[in-house]
């Protein structure tokens, strides 16, 4: 039994223990990702080079409310999967799963008690585009959202944003590429062309997973 207890003892001594990243500048890019795009990349990446942020975290919706019974949305598993693939190797974005863990519709204001938990003192940023940010005011507890983090809105060149007086932002030029998930989904659909508004590996774990109509499940081995 000594022998048996110092074995255990030594296995444990073994392992490691992961650190939780220091991160003091964080930027949190929610949404559904259904499919991540080379739109969504390109925004994160202004974004953080622009306010020198340590990381952005694309932010997984689990049951987006603004969308839940509007149109079906591809289970949240698969979407992380395609979060992960696309920020594979891309440094300073994360793909974020707290909401899926976390269950149920998927709030902001909650999120960010979440990040605020984990990285205690890290200041935090809630990136919008202009569409979205236009909706602000029916978001579920909007004035915790702007009093837990920096609201940042992404625009396009030569293209101007108004937000109502009670809201505190700044603004992020970024290129604009006329990419949709909505359009994405439609090109799977009818087999049209999706080549460099996905990334590759975003495409080959879509075709493993069978979604959006692009063939059967592919049964990893």
């Amino acid at each position: 039994m000594q022998k048996f207890g110092a074995e255990v003892e030594a296995d444990l001594s073994r392992l490691t223990v992961v650190p939780q990243p220091e991160y003091q500048r964080i930027g949190l890019f929610g949404g559904t990702f259904d499919p991540p795009h080379v739109g969504h990349l390109v925004t994160a990446i202004n974004v953080r080079h622009a306010l020198n942020l340590d990381v952005v975290i694309l932010m997984v919706s689990h049951d987006p409310w603004q969308k839940s019974g509007v149109r079906d949305v591809s289970l949240a598993a698969d979407r992380f999967a395609l979060v992960e693939a696309a920020v594979h190797n891309v440094e300073g974005l994360v793909a974020g799963r707290d909401e899926i863990d976390r269950g149920g519709p998927s709030f902001t204001a909650d999120t960010l008690q979440s990040l605020a938990d984990k990285y205690p003192g890290a200041k935090l940023f809630t990136i919008v585009g202009d569409d979205a940010a236009a909706g602000l005011p029916s978001w579920e507890r909007v004035d915790q959202v702007v009093a837990q983090s920096q609201l940042v809105v992404v625009d396009r060149p030569g293209v101007s944003v108004e937000l109502p007086k009670q809201f505190e932002w700044l603004r992020v030029e970024s290129p604009r590429l006329e990419v949709s998930s909505t359009d994405l989904r439609s090109r799977f659909a009818d087999g049209r062309p999706t080549d460099y508004l996905v990334t590759t590996a975003v495409l080959n774990e879509i075709q493993i997973r069978g979604m959006y109509g692009s063939g059967e499940r592919i049964t990893r081995s």
